[in-house]
Parts: C-alpha cells; structure tokens; sequence
C-alpha cells in the first residue's frame, strides 16, 4: 500500500504490507505491522545503527562508508544476530535512523517481538520482522526529540523501570575468575565504610558455567558471603549466565533434553568465550523452566542475593528448534518474565548481552557496550565488539537516549594506576560517561590504590551532578563542559593526558 506521510512538515513516500491507514501519536505515526519502505530522499545521510545486544556496534555511518558490523564470524555469533547480517548494506535491529544535511533526522523503530531488522541506502529505509505482529513507529525532527518520542511509544506497550543500582563494586576487573573467598572476604572489610552500596561477585564463583554452586574456592558457602556484605553495610549481587551452558557441566551432560538444537538436531552454539563453544538453553522446555525457577530461588530466596548481573543472555534468542515452537525473541522474554517472577520485584535484575525490546519491563538495567578494559584500543583488534575502553564509550554514548527505559551501565571506571594503561584524559572520560548515566561502578581493591586515588573515587562516588546533554556528544555536568567527540575520533584514540 503506497501513501504519502506528512512527518513535522516533510513528505515522504512509503509502502506498507499491512492495511491498517498509519495512526497519528505524539511525535510521530504508528504504521501497521509488516514490511515498510520508505522512500528518504536524504542522499548521502547519516545512518544510526543499532546493535541487537549489549556488545553489539552501535553508531552513526554515513550511507557512502562501509557498514558499522563485527567482520569476524566467530565473534559476530557471541556479539550480534549472525541471521540478517549485511556485508554490503547498512543494517540495523529494532531501530534505525537517518540525519540528513539539515540536521534532521528520519526514525524507523519497531513497537514489539518479532526479531525486528533494518536496512538503508541511498534512496530506501527498511524494516521488516521474521515474525510479523508488531506495529513501527516512525518520526522526524531533532534527534533527541525523535528518540525520545520513540522511547515513550516503547514504554507505553513493553514497559520500563526508573529503579537505580546505587554504586557498585564487583569482582571482575581485578580478579576475573580468580576471585576467591579469601580475597573476597578481605576486599569486603575494607570496602565497609566506602561508599558503595552493591558489592557484586562475578565469574569465577561457580563450578562451572550451567552448574549454578559454588566451587572450591568459595568453601564457606554463598550464604556466608551474603551475610558479610549486608554486615557490611552493603545489598549482595552475584554474575549468572541463566541461558547457556558449556559443554563439559554436569547440566548438559546429565540433561541433553534442555539442549537448544538446530534443524539437524545438533546442540545450537551461541557463541565462543572460556577458550570454547558455548550451548544456548531451550527456554521453552518444561525442565529448563523448572532449572531457571530453581536456580534463582536459590541466588535469591535461599543465599540472599538481591542484584543480579544476567549475563551471556542474548543466547536465549538465537535460532533454533524450539520445544513450544515460540518464536525466539518470544521465548527469551517469557524466560526473563519467569526470572523476574521468581526473584520478586525488589530484586535488581541487570541485563549483560541483553536485547532492548524484548527485555524491557523485565529488567531494570542494561550494559550498554563491550568490556570497558583498562586499555583504550588494542592494537592487536579493531574488532568494535572487542573488550576495550573505547569500544565500551563509543557504545554506550549511542545507547543513552535507552535512559527512559531501563538503566543504561557504561561499565566499570578506574582509579587505579596499577594494572592500568589508560591516560588521565581517557579515565576522565570514563567518569564523565558514567555520571551522565547516573550508573557508577568500580573493580578496583581498595588496598590498591593510593591515598589520592582513594580519595579522588570517594569524593566520585559521593557527588551527584546535574546533567544537560546539549548535543549529540556535548554536555554540561554541574556546568563543566564535556564533549566526547574528540574521543570517537578514530585519529585521537591516543590523546594526551
């Protein structure tokens, strides 16, 4: 169905599967479900691609440069949707946008489930779903305006949560998986006082990933190590990976049947990390549902822990048999919706790989970019899902009009100087991103850092500052004027500090 639509006085021409007229809404048009076309007429534009996960690129490209997209395949399966992905053309998931030479910009986002994909050139905008059934909003105007329309419009019908974490300090960036009880235990008294209000305890606790116990180096148990914190003056969090499993856990050997498998009946590899393959879990089958159900039950209703960082979860949504045959952005919410159920709604539940739209409602925050690392660019990759300070500001500064709906976390900020190759200038934009998103956390051990650092991460964590975006990368923080363009300049990856 071909029509012309009248967006903020501009004409454009647009083609519609679906034969619902569009619906007229604050800021924009609802246009039906189905494929739409739109006919741009902005040239060489800017083009806003959005990654399908938390680690997937996020940016603007212009249409004349090579797609924003993870080239390696191996890391494209463990960091973004391997289906629609598009060597050639521009792409996109759930929401794209073009911003032409007046500034302006033209928004295409999708209003539900369906595994929502976009794609653009020098003439068209596209969207379209593989599982049909969910309207498209679509905007033009300024672009803080146009996101935020949308977000509304995405609020309204999935839902949104204004819950904050507080500060946080977890485990990840000084020990990775050689966290231990004994360290833990001394990092917990030195950290009393300070002025954190989570400590959360990250990969490396488990027997393995799938097998959801404590292993050796956590002797005393789970509930001893709530206990110490909340004594501390702190609320407990702890890092699970709720929808994968590796090979070698009891869980997949001892139940194959809970196995996500492909057309051939071959367990479905959702990506590769711990030098390995990783299996994606059926979330549909009735045995996963009663493991997630007695997993959770357990982190929070028996050990106590009330923030959870869900992790590795964008594996709940990749292609596969399923057992109820729901489609898959359906079946990784029903999961989410059971964990939430199960944790109770006083729980902070924090998505890592997490899908916008399908988790929105169900959790309260969303990691925004890659691992921040405490290097800014690593010669060795220029991989944008690859851990490093960079990737993880470039991600998350393209990711904050998200704000309205859940949590936007940048991920952790250093103090430190040990074990740490970041500039004054890069840690300082670390600090400032973090600020603006109101999501402040730390890895650093207190008996690692100097007095100055020390009081430099106190005197951070304690102040709350007005922010004012006033452009697209520039903002007033208590009235400091902060511009990250210099930062996304792939020429000044290295300024001085």
């Amino acid at each position: 169905m071909p029509l012309l639509v009248d967006l903020a006085g501009r004409d454009f021409a647009v083609e519609l599967t679906g034969s619902e007229p569009p619906e007229p809404v604050d800021g924009g048009l609802i246009l039906p479900p189905g494929r739409v076309a739109i006919l741009h007429g902005l040239a060489d534009a800017l083009f806003y691609r959005h990654g399908q996960n938390s680690w997937s690129p996020c940016g603007w490209r212009r249409l004349s440069e090579a797609p924003l997209r993870i080239a390696n395949p191996q890391r494209r399966l463990t960091a973004d949707d391997t289906v629609w992905d598009d060597p050639a053309r521009h792409h996109s998931s759930a929401v794209a946008a073009l911003q032409g030479a007046d500034g302006r910009v033209l928004l295409l986002g999708s209003l539900g489930l369906g595994t929502p994909r976009l794609a653009a050139d020098h003439d068209t905008l596209v969207g379209w779903c593989e599982d049909d059934g969910a309207p498209w909003f679509i905007a033009y105007g300024p672009e803080q305006e146009v996101f935020a329309h949308y977000a509304e419009q995405l609020a309204e019908r999935l839902g949104s949560s204004d819950r904050r974490a507080g500060n946080v300090w977890c485990t990840w960036y000084a020990y990775y998986e050689g966290i231990t009880e004994q360290l833990l235990n001394k990092d917990i008294a030195e950290l009393a006082g300070l002025p954190f209000d989570v400590v959360q305890i990250d990969d490396g606790w488990q027997r393995t990933v799938g097998d959801w116990q404590p292993n050796d180096k956590f002797p005393s148990g789970m509930r001893a190590l709530t206990e110490r914190i909340t004594t501390a003056g702190m609320s407990p969090g702890l890092w699970l990976a709720p929808f994968i499993v590796l090979p070698t856990s009891a869980t997949a050997r001892e139940h194959p049947e809970f196995l996500l498998r492909d057309a051939d009946g071959e367990p479905v590899v959702a990506g590769h990390n711990w030098g390995t393959g990783y299996w994606a879990l059926d979330l549909t089958h009735p045995g996963v549902q009663e493991h997630l159900t007695r997993l959770i039950h357990r982190v929070v209703h028996e050990w106590g822990f009330t923030y959870l960082k869900l992790d590795f979860i964008n594996a709940g949504a990749v292609p596969g048999v399923r057992h109820s045959g729901a489609p898959r952005e359906q079946a990784y919410r029903d999961a989410l919706a059971l964990i939430r159920r199960v944790a109770g709604p006083e729980v902070y539940l924090l998505g890592s790989g997490g899908l916008l739209l399908p988790s929105l409602g169900l959790v309260d925050g969303l990691r925004s970019g890659p691992d921040v690392a405490p290097l800014w660019t690593n010669y060795a990759t220029d991989d944008p899902s690859d851990a490093m300070a960079y990737n993880a500001v470039v991600n998350t500064l393209h990711r904050l009009w998200q704000a309205r709906l859940a949590q936007v976390d940048p991920d952790i900020v250093y103090f430190r100087s040990r074990l740490n190759l970041l500039t004054e200038t890069q840690m300082s934009w670390l600090h400032d991103l973090a600020a603006i998103c109101g999501f402040k956390a730390v890895s650093d051990p207190p008996s690692w850092l100097g007095p100055d650092e020390l009081q430099r991460m106190v005197t951070y964590l304690t102040e709350q500052p007005e922010i004012v975006q006033e452009g697209r990368y520039s903002f007033a923080i208590d009235g400091r004027a902060v511009d990250f363009t210099a930062a996304l300049n792939p020429g000044q990856q290295y300024p001085i500090s």
